[in-house]
């Protein structure tokens, strides 16, 4: 009776004399966690972890941990999935690139929009209903045979290498996520705005995105910014410089959305950095940029 009394309440066959300083049963070394006083069993132990209230950094999550830039290595994963299919099926790009709004003829040749209808042509781009292209867009690149070509994506590829790993770990998985998305969809924004003829492609507005987080996160964190300026100022020369072959629309909108969440993100009051109130300031971001497209769409198609 007494070697019963006196065994862990997990292993019977163990007999034991320390016991669980919150539930007052026998524990064997096996399942014994050290707490602040004594020793607690393993259901004890759980029990504490859930009721403790996690540190939360600046930017509204929880403390980030030393854990790997997952979502970063998805994404690149994706880009790079994407580019073998535009090699297998190049009519990918015009399928899916970014494009506001081109008349398609019966022979395949693309007219500018100017408006209303125009018998025998096909209205082709966000403008004709195609609103997946203003993310779709994002994860496409430049062709193989097309001047920039494959330097394009590689570019591209180590820039997020670069910074998202980064930012991903200063701000968490999913704001990190819902910010390059965003960022995403901001450039192809702009670019419908601006540019609603011409075709862009590229996950340049993202990758600006996240450069523009990158400054605010390491603004708001107190470091030095005299490496961080150096670093933004070369994103904007890129941006000049590239615009010769790719979408500088695409870029200036990235670096204004990814700056302008994570802005949110980083100095909005202490009662404001919750899940739910970031959650509500995605959602109306998001509800603002499509209204844009729709007033846009509205005045490309007038008289249609």
């Amino acid at each position: 009776m007494e070697a019963a009394a006196t065994a862990c309440y997990r292993h019977p066959s163990f007999e034991t004399y320390v016991r669980c300083t919150r539930c007052d049963r026998y524990i064997c070394p096996d399942c014994m966690r050290e707490a602040a006083v004594g020793h607690h069993c393993v259901e004890c132990m759980k029990e504490g972890q859930r009721s403790v209230r996690r540190a939360r950094s600046v930017f509204g999550g929880e403390v980030p941990a030393a854990e790997a830039p997952v979502v970063t290595y998805v994404l690149i994963l994706l880009n790079v999935l994407a580019y073998v299919v535009e090699v297998v099926r190049p009519a990918t790009v015009e399928r899916f690139g970014m494009l506001g709004a081109v008349l398609i003829g019966p022979d395949g040749g693309r007219y500018y929009y100017t408006g209303g209808t125009s018998p025998g042509l096909e209205l082709t781009g966000v403008a004709g209903g195609e609103w997946y292209r203003l993310l779709t867009g994002a994860f496409l690149h430049l062709p193989p045979d097309a001047s920039f070509g494959v330097m394009h994506l590689v570019f591209n590829m180590l820039a997020l290498w670069n910074i998202g790993r980064v930012v991903e770990g200063q701000l968490g998985r999913v704001r990190y996520l819902a910010l390059y998305l965003l960022s995403a969809l901001g450039g192809s924004v702009l670019v419908y705005l601006i540019s609603p003829d011409t075709p862009a492609v590229g996950a340049s507005g993202a990758v600006f995105g996240l450069a523009a987080s990158f400054y605010v996160i390491s603004r708001r964190l107190g470091r030095d910014m005299r490496p961080v300026r150096q670093f933004l100022a070369g994103f904007l020369i890129w941006m000049v410089v590239s615009a010769l072959f790719t979408s500088w629309e695409g870029h200036l909108g990235g670096l204004l959305t990814g700056g302008l969440v994570t802005y949110g993100l980083a100095y909005a009051p202490a009662r404001l950095r919750t899940s739910g109130v970031q959650l509500a300031g995605g959602v109306a971001l998001v509800a603002l940029l499509v209204v844009v497209v729709a007033v846009r769409t509205a005045a490309l198609t007038a008289g249609a």
